[in-house]
């Protein structure tokens, strides 16, 4: 018995020993590789990475901390190494690493689903880090009795729990792979899933009177209420994101999580938000029709109505700032300027779900040249919209939600991806940390004051200036609605009833060149 005790010690020894030095070869060996490379730039880059060490040594260091300044000539090999070293150290830990997100339900059974079904989130832990990413999901709404009804006969899981599945595997910015996701991979993932059908507003249970209950507002509460106890309390940084009607949900809750936080005493969390898809227009319609159904109701229309039937939360200064008209506060413009925690926009200049809401349905047929126009207006107004957005990413793109794409490294704004501008926004926020003082009661002042400038080569406010549905070549791959087919860009342009000659006589250009500019992307 006690030989095979002494030999399982020595195993357990031999093990860590091995571990030990996996890790060193494996942190090791790219940095041998980077100094054959030698030269002022290596030099630099090393300096650059010092720096960037002692930074992480200040704020408190992560699992693993990675500066992927210091890489991106190779940063496909980059990759390999890391997940190389992810693999060896798998045995090194005494719990094998999940990747996906497990289901738990409110402990508070009192806030709930639309139907009165436990609300809850999907978790994915990463021990030691101190990042946590809270994801709202999205799914439009529905804003009286008929709507609702309607919506809890087709899309049920978006009212109720009861046929969530056990696990969720993230994509995107959610996503556990370094090479999908390169610097959120490592944090704290939660899902929350919508079923409030409120945009993230409602604060009303269920009751003899009412069919359904609106509690999105207070699940985001109970839901950072149990996270603290899991990790959430010594945290650095909670960003809170979510995709169209949930990216609408960040920017009217992203103060109430900061003023949670704050009055529980963690006042060193920085509370920030990334609003995907969520920055509607309160415009005109194209063509104006009854709000009899959740689709063709005017945005303005539907939220009036929604609000009063949700019992809709909305941020305390933009309530203050629109006092009697509250429906005000769910459209980005009106909203963002009254919000003091740092929000990062990302926004489709040609929104799909905003044409939808809008009465422009791309359903097979070219559309007319009425149609035409009103969508190069859209991105035009949208684009003003934002101009005084510090920290944005617009793509000249017809789609929606962009996120949790698993390709959503591949779509670019002036050379720059998301995840890339996502740092650059992180950099940027940690230097105006250092330069103001680490507590982040202090660090919140309002956004749009003492802005510290992006570093050279890191920008913060992408927006396309070409003035087209898809003249960014790096556009997601668009498909015939009726064949399935691909189409290029200027296939897709004639299908929306693009007229080059017509296009190039008002630009003042010979019409082969304003082709060779679409093809290009200019």
């Amino acid at each position: 018995m006690q030989s095979r005790g002494v030999l399982r010690s020595w195993a357990g020894l031999s093990a860590v020993r091995s571990c030990l030095l996996l890790l060193f070869i494996h942190t090791s060996a790219p940095v041998e590789l980077r100094s054959l490379h030698g030269g002022r730039a290596q030099s630099r880059r090393q300096q650059q990475q010092q720096h960037l060490a002692h930074m992480e040594r200040v704020e408190g260091a992560e699992s693993f901390p990675l500066d992927f300044t210091a890489v991106e000539g190779n940063m496909d090999n980059f990759m390999v190494q890391i997940k190389n070293l992810a693999q060896s150290l798998y045995p090194c830990s005494a719990q094998k690493l999940d990747q996906d997100m497990k289901l738990h339900f409110l402990k508070n059974s009192t806030v709930t689903c639309n139907d009165g079904s436990a609300a809850g989130y999907y978790i994915k832990e990463s021990k030691g880090s101190k990042r946590w990413l809270l994801f709202l999901e999205g799914g439009w709404y529905c804003f009286n009795k008929q709507t609702c009804d309607s919506r809890y006969e087709m899309m049920r899981r978006l009212m109720s729990s009861t046929k969530w599945p056990q696990t969720r595997t993230g994509t995107g910015i959610l996503s556990p792979q370094p090479e999908e996701n390169p610097h959120w991979w490592n944090a704290n993932i939660v899902f929350i899933p919508y079923c409030s059908s409120d945009v993230w507003s409602g604060a009303t249970p269920k009751t003899d009177h009412s069919d359904y209950a609106f509690m999105g507002s207070l699940i985001i509460r109970e839901v950072v209420n149990e996270l603290l106890t899991k990790g959430l309390d010594s945290a650095k940084v909670l960003l809170l994101a979510g995709s169209s009607a949930g990216g609408t949900g960040v920017l009217v809750n992203v103060d109430h999580v900061a003023e949670q936080l704050d009055s529980q005493g963690h006042r060193g969390v920085q509370v920030r938000g990334l609003a995907d898809s969520g920055w509607f227009l309160d415009n005109k319609q194209y063509k104006f029709t009854d709000c009899l159904d959740t689709i063709s109701c005017a945005p303005t229309e539907a939220i009036k109505r929604g609000i009063r039937f949700w019992g809709g939360l909305v941020p305390e200064s933009c309530r203050r700032a629109h006092l009697g008209e509250e429906w005000r506060c769910f459209f980005g413009y009106n909203v963002f300027p009254t919000l003091k925690s740092p929000v990062f926009v990302v926004q489709w200049l040609f929104d799909e779900a905003q044409l939808t809401l809008d009465n422009i349905h791309l359903t097979g047929r070219p559309v007319n040249e009425g149609q035409w126009r009103y969508i190069q207006e859209l991105g035009q107004e949208l684009r003003s919209t934002l101009r005084d957005v510090p920290a944005m990413f617009s793509p000249a793109c017809l789609a929606h939600e962009l996120i949790t794409r698993t390709d959503w490294m591949d779509i670019q704004v002036k050379g720059t991806s998301l995840p890339r501008a996502l740092h650059c926004w992180d950099r940027s926020l940690q230097d105006q940390i250092h330069t103001n003082g680490s507590n982040r009661h202090r660090h919140r002042h309002h956004h749009h004051q003492h802005r510290t400038p992006p570093a050279r080569g890191c920008p913060l406010h992408l927006i396309d200036s070409c003035p087209w549905p898809h003249c960014n070549p790096s556009c997601p791959t668009i498909r015939d609605q009726l064949t399935g087919q691909e189409m290029s860009v200027i296939q897709f342009l004639k299908h929306m009833g693009f007229d080059v000659q017509k296009m190039a006589q008002q630009q003042g250009m010979d019409p082969n060149e304003l082709l060779g500019m679409l093809n290009n992307g200019s």
